[in-house]
C-alpha cells in the first residue's frame, strides 16, 4: 500500500504561491536596482555638471551660458528628486513582496508538516498492520503445533 496525502493539491498549491512570491519579489528587487542605477547616474551627471559651471565660472564665461548651465543643474535636482521618490516607492514594494514571501513560505511549512505527519501516521499505521499479520501468523502457527501435538 503506498502513501497518498489527500490535501497533496493543497500542498502543490501552496508550494506554486510560494514560487510565485518568489518571482515577484525577485521583480520588486530588479525594478529597485534600477531605480538605484539611475538615481546615481543623474546624481554623477549633476556633480559632473557642477564641475563644469565652476570652471565655466573660473573661466569668465558669458552670464547667460551660466544661467542655462544653471537652469540644466535645476532640471536635474527636480529629477534626483522624482527618482529618490521613485527609489523610496521601490524599496517599500521589496518590503511587500518578502513580507508576501514570508506569509506564503509559512503557509507551505504548514502543510508540508501537515503531509509528513499523515505520512509517519501512515508509516506506524502499516508497522502495526505488518505486526498483528505476523502476530496472527504466529498464533496460527502455534495453534497449529499445538493441535498437532494433541
Amino acid at each position: 500500500m503506498k502513501f497518498r496525502y489527500h490535501f497533496q493539491k493543497v500542498v502543490d498549491l501552496k508550494s506554486n504561491e510560494k514560487t510565485q512570491a518568489e518571482w515577484m519579489l525577485s521583480s520588486a528587487i530588479g525594478k529597485l536596482q534600477t531605480e538605484e542605477e539611475h538615481l546615481m547616474q543623474l546624481i554623477n551627471d549633476r556633480n559632473s555638471l557642477m564641475d563644469i559651471i565652476q570652471s565655466s565660472a573660473e573661466s569668465c564665461a558669458s552670464a547667460s551660458s551660466l544661467q542655462e548651465l544653471q537652469r540644466y543643474a535645476f532640471h536635474l535636482d527636480e529629477c534626483i528628486s522624482r527618482k529618490s521618490s521613485d527609489v523610496k516607492h521601490a524599496q517599500v514594494n521589496v518590503q511587500r513582496n518578502q513580507t508576501f514571501l514570508n506569509g506564503k513560505v509559512i503557509d507551505e511549512k504548514v502543510w508540508l508538516g501537515a503531509r509528513d505527519k499523515a505520512k509517519i501516521r501512515f508509516q506506524q499505521e502499516m508497522l502495526l498492520r505488518e505486526q498483528n499479520d505476523l502476530d496472527e501468523m504466529a498464533t496460527v502457527r502455534f495453534a497449529a503445533k499445538a493441535g498437532r501435538a494433541n
